[in-house]
């Protein structure tokens, strides 16, 4: 009876953040999305202190308290101030509208689901569908990418996809911490670099908009 309010507790936590990433999908005003990501970052750290729980695993803490501090407090803040300061359209350019995404989205998490469930017969039921899960959240970041046109929108779907990276190898009975420390200080590093090329490209530019963009390279050939 314990193991299986813990095995169906991990499962809630690793499913709605599955939901919340169709909810990132959903959203088309920058702020909403950015305070989405917030939750997802939320829900994973919720998710990976579970982990760390039933799998008396103490290091997966501090990957909680990482996702916690950075991704769902220090990220959002320093995107909303980026936002303002640039001055970025507040409505996200989409390549195609949003039901067609959503049920792009619902045909990934379909195959991530077949794929990694058949792909894995001989493991741990927990570990399986975790993987499962985290697969449908590493999708769903690349349909985003791939379906937004402004370059903040791509780095929300570049993080909500690291968060799904997170989440099978804490699922997968963790990871070293030193491999933790690593991801996230890259994850800052990164999140850094990609803030400072934004302001050079709104500077040039006047605009992030990947399609504006392209058209600014068309003019200079």
């Amino acid at each position: 009876m314990k193991h299986d309010f813990f095995f169906d507790v991990a499962h809630m936590l690793a499913g709605g953040l599955v939901l919340v990433s169709f909810l990132m999908l959903y959203q088309d005003r920058l702020y909403a999305l950015i305070n989405v990501f917030a939750l997802h970052a939320f829900v994973l750290a919720l998710s990976v202190a579970w982990q760390a729980f039933i799998q008396d695993a103490p290091h997966l803490y501090v990957t909680a308290v990482i996702a916690l501090g950075f991704k769902a407090i220090v990220i959002p803040v320093a995107l909303h101030r980026i936002v303002e300061r640039l001055g970025i359209h507040r409505e996200i350019e989409t390549v195609v509208n949003i039901g067609v995404t959503m049920l792009g989205g619902i045909g990934l998490v379909a195959l991530a689901m077949v794929v990694m469930l058949r792909v894995t017969p001989t493991a741990d039921a927990l570990a399986r569908e975790d993987l499962a899960f985290a697969l449908s959240v590493l999708l769903l970041g690349l349909l985003m990418m791939v379906t937004r046109r402004n370059a903040v929108s791509q780095v929300i779907g570049f993080m909500s996809l690291e968060n799904g990276l997170i989440l099978a190898a804490t699922g997968a009975k963790g990871m070293p911490l030193v491999v933790e420390i690593s991801v996230a200080f890259s994850v800052l590093i990164a999140f850094i670099v990609i803030g400072i090329f934004l302001f050079r490209i709104r500077e040039r530019f006047d605009t992030v908009d990947l399609q504006a963009l392209d058209s600014f390279r068309g003019d200079s050939e």
